[in-house]
């Protein structure tokens, strides 16, 4: 059967432009800022000129918006590995361990 192509993933993705800060690769700290361009329940996709090789350990900060009401933001700190590059500097990578960190608003 000749048909077309179908792209299976393990998740669904969400096209997500959220607030991201690449924070550590390996044992080197950085502080690369971007945006997510989508993200799903094992990885993120996001654009980055870091120099990163595909197998290295990274961790990284997802900014979530605040609902309605709340003072304070959350930041997801996250960790996985570099599992692909994409055009345009994309760069896909797990999410393996998460916590959430709370952010106190400061006048």
């Amino acid at each position: 059967m000749n048909g077309p192509s179908v792209e299976q993933r393990k998740a669904r993705r969400f096209e997500l432009k959220l607030p991201f800060e690449l924070v550590r690769s390996g044992a080197e700290a950085l502080s690369e800022r971007g945006e997510t361009r989508n993200l799903s329940s094992v990885g993120v996709l996001f654009q980055s000129d870091a120099s990163l090789r595909i197998g290295d350990a990274v961790e990284y900060m997802i900014t979530l918006p605040a609902s309605a009401g709340e003072v304070d933001g959350v930041r997801l700190r996250c960790l996985g590995k570099v599992v692909r590059y994409g055009k345009s500097a994309e760069i896909a990578a797990t999410l393996e361990r998460y916590e959430f960190v709370r952010l106190a608003k400061f006048m």
